[in-house]
């Protein structure tokens, strides 16, 4: 039952780890879709490119601000349903539009403003979900799997779309993607047994207050541990994902790899993240959360830099690949390890709107890192914009927290309830 050595976490997490992992390889296949339907069809350059990505996470952040609280004081599986029928309402709308003829740059900033929004509050109510169907020693097994379908969706999801867009044109995976959260909807559907009360409002009478807005950022901000991993995790992942539109145009443009190329490069090293998952807990065993937290969030700062040096040709080929293995493989142990301590700390009271609020914020950063870099590449350079990104991330380690203990009154406040 708790997943330990292997064993079942039991039939309802088995329907929410399948939702969520269809969903996942769905959003993989269309990997960087937006941008390359943008370049390839739509004739966009680089500036326009990391505007549609930094939009896109900007605005769906500050739509997505009260949506926190709303999930937390709700069944978090009606929530799931709905969030994941929107993202195929507004995702489909792609491939139609294109089919018409009449798609367009505005058309995918809505969509990506849409399903920024809805994709935070599944987040939101999913945590709450796993916490609610997942006892707290399965946790970290719990994350772990879902770490490595992740990474696995990651690592066949860009080359199969790549070949399915040479095969079939610019929106077959845009399609598919839009397929997969009326799957993951159905699976959701499926877990079965009727989900237990949410936690009751405060203050029925009102929409929301103030206070609930900013729950999640002050337990957040008044934890002594969770507070410096907030800022390191949502400066790293805004690091990564700023030099992603820099190095497509790079890797795409002047040094003239082919699409397939360019989505093997990101794809094989994703069996670093699977590796990586699948290790988490075993290491955890033998050497505690605290330390292979530290370990892990100190290697993945050290390899974007060497982004910088990529070339045409299949020495540059290697070379991303090979960082990208390294950072991936780091990112794959620490992330359950880090997503396990974070729902350990957060009552079930406060799980939505601790969730909601740390996804709000790090889109919202990753937007504005995104549009600072891609306006940093546009003036001087790819390469320029990357290695700015590859001498910050070698600081973050700073960000880390010294030691994970918590005050006893806090452990009392914020220990996990039972299932």
């Amino acid at each position: 039952m708790y997943g330990v050595g292997g064993r079942s976490l039991g039939r309802e997490f088995g329907w929410l780890w399948a939702a969520c992992g269809v969903s996942t390889v769905g959003t993989m296949l269309a990997f960087d879709a937006f941008p390359m339907i943008a370049i390839v069809v739509l004739h966009a350059g680089p500036a326009a490119v990391s505007a549609l990505a930094a939009a896109g996470l900007a605005a769906g952040a500050v739509i997505a601000v009260p949506l926190g609280p709303w999930v937390e004081f709700r069944r978090k599986r009606p929530v799931m349903i709905a969030t994941d029928l929107i993202r195929f309402a507004a995702v489909i709308s792609v491939p139609a539009a294109f089919a018409l003829g009449r798609l367009g740059f505005a058309q995918l900033v809505v969509v990506s403003v849409v399903v920024c929004a809805a994709d935070i509050a599944f987040r939101a109510a999913s945590g709450a979900c796993l916490k609610a169907v997942v006892p707290p020693e399965g946790l970290l097994t719990a994350n772990g799997r879902f770490e490595s379908t992740a990474w696995t969706a990651t690592m066949v999801g860009p080359p199969l779309g790549g070949l399915a867009i040479a095969l079939f044109g610019p929106v077959t995976t845009v399609t598919a993607d839009a397929v997969s959260y009326l799957l993951s909807a159905l699976g959701i559907r499926a877990i079965g047994r009727e989900e237990s009360a949410p936690p009751a409002r405060p203050h029925p009478r009102t929409t929301f207050r103030r206070d609930d807005l900013l729950e999640g950022w002050r337990h957040i901000l008044g934890h002594p541990t969770l507070r410096p991993l907030f800022f390191n995790t949502v400066l790293v992942n805004g690091l990564i994902m700023a030099t992603v539109p820099p190095l497509a145009s790079l890797m795409l443009g002047p040094l003239g790899f082919a699409l397939w190329q360019y989505g093997l490069a990101f794809g094989a090293p994703c069996i670093g993240g699977l590796i990586g998952a699948r290790l988490s807990r075993r290491l955890v065993a033998r050497h505690g959360q605290h330390r292979v937290m530290m370990a892990t969030g100190v290697l993945r700062a050290c390899w974007v830099l060497g982004l910088v040096l990529v070339r045409p040709g299949v020495v540059g080929l290697v070379l991303v690949a090979t960082v990208e293995l390294g950072l991936i493989t780091s990112c794959g142990i620490f992330n359950p390890v880090f997503s396990t301590y974070r729902l350990e700390q957060t009552g079930t009271d406060r799980v939505a709107r601790t969730l909601s609020a740390w996804t709000v914020t790090g889109k919202a950063a990753t937007a504005a890192m995104t549009g600072l870099w891609g306006a940093l590449a546009g003036l001087a350079g790819p390469r320029a914009a990357i290695a700015t990104a590859g001498v910050l991330m070698l600081a973050t380690p700073l960000l880390l927290p010294r030691h994970a203990r918590v005050p006893r009154q806090q452990e009392r406040e914020t220990a996990p309830s039972g299932v």
